[in-house]
């Protein structure tokens, strides 16, 4: 698995977060994913964090739908491919109702046919071609106007891979269709079949790909716990972010999050944690949250405990693994995630020489096999 982890440029000091992503690239991480939710953007700290960086490879993720056309993005990504000299991947993903209308005032319909028509887009643009398009969402030129077919005036030097952040299942469907990798979230190894790679398999046989063609790419906040008595402490806080995710992540009627733990086995929680938070119950949301939930979906745990989880996420098809280490301060955070990267070494050591040494990828068990 590669190690890969997601920052953001809202909060906290600038200069700290630069510190950290440029001592993650020193620890041997692979991919930094930069953010954007209702803060600030991806693209610009991408920017600078490629000037800052040598290895790393860097991702926005995501750019969020409907906030820019699709030209738009192509030209950030061809950009930001150039100043890092190829290291940029281009993380889109719809986001919801409550920030795409609540926010920048922008109807969130048909999320579905604006992500499959931006992608083409957007591959169309980056070739240097002519960029001509007519679809439901995106007609150009416009119709009945003055403008002609044009090209931009700069082209992609370096291959784009695109990954799609998605979570129902007809965007999982065509992210198997359309994409090179998936964000993912909320991910539970052991339901994850029915929940994720089911849609997504099905993408990839209607175009006629296989898995090998996308990297499945999970995140999860991972903490290492001295002990149970440690370890019941970690989870507390834990059981009031995942209410949120469940409740207050979307609007009243559409939350991706809550219907993803739906389908790996928690309909009957995830229902009562958003009723219970939309009534303005936070706390009575939060109590609801089992410690099983918490454990299923994160990487939280004793060192053996999450060697053992990565070990479950690597068998259920996880290309990288996507590290959000806790800790209260820089050094802590840097901390975790070292010995989290170096959980991941040792589990690649490990499988190595039970290859005897050979340096052909062992084949790799699919999820639900």
């Amino acid at each position: 698995m590669r190690t890969a982890t997601t920052i953001e440029a809202s909060g906290g000091a600038w200069q700290e977060t630069v510190d950290f992503v440029t001592e993650a690239e020193r620890l041997g991480m692979d991919i930094c994913w930069v953010a954007e939710a209702w803060g600030s953007d991806a693209p610009s700290p991408l920017g600078y964090l490629a000037a800052r960086t040598h290895r790393l490879l860097l991702g926005s993720g995501i750019i969020q739908l409907a906030t820019r056309s699709p030209v738009v993005i192509a030209r950030t990504a061809i950009t930001l491919s150039q100043i890092s000299q190829g290291r940029f991947l281009l993380g889109l993903g719809p986001s919801g109702p409550q920030v795409i209308e609540g926010l920048h005032g922008v109807p969130f319909a048909r999320p579905l046919s604006r992500m499959r028509e931006t992608v083409e887009i957007i591959r169309q643009a980056t070739t240097g071609e002519k960029i001509t398009y007519s679809g439901r969402e995106f007609q150009i030129p416009l119709p009945g106007g003055e403008g002609k077919p044009m090209r931009l005036s700069t082209r992609a030097e370096h291959d784009i891979p695109i990954y799609l952040a998605t979570l129902s299942p007809k965007m999982l469907h065509l992210t198997g269709e359309v994409a090179d990798g998936w964000l993912g979230t909320s991910f539970v190894p052991e339901g994850a079949k029915e929940a994720y790679f089911d849609h997504l398999d099905a993408g990839l046989a209607a175009a006629g790909r296989s898995r090998t063609e996308l990297d499945i790419c999970q995140g999860a906040e991972v903490n290492f716990a001295e002990d149970e008595e440690h370890l019941r402490a970690l989870i507390a806080p834990r059981k009031k972010e995942l209410a949120f995710s469940l409740g207050g992540m979307g609007s009243g009627s559409t939350n991706f999050y809550n219907d993803a733990y739906s389908r790996q086995g928690w309909a009957d929680v995830a229902t009562a944690v958003r009723e219970r938070w939309q009534s303005g119950d936070r706390e009575g949301a939060a109590d609801l949250v089992t410690d099983d939930m918490v454990l299923g979906t994160t990487l939280i745990g004793t060192e053996q405990m999450v060697r053992d989880r990565l070990r479950i996420w690597r068998d259920a098809a996880v290309d990288t693994v996507r590290f959000y280490p806790a800790g209260d301060t820089l050094e802590a955070r840097l901390t975790t995630l070292g010995r989290a990267i170096d959980l991941v070494r040792a589990i690649e050591d490990e499988d190595e020489g039970e290859d005897g040494g050979d340096d052909r990828a062992r084949p790799r068990q699919k999820a639900g096999e």
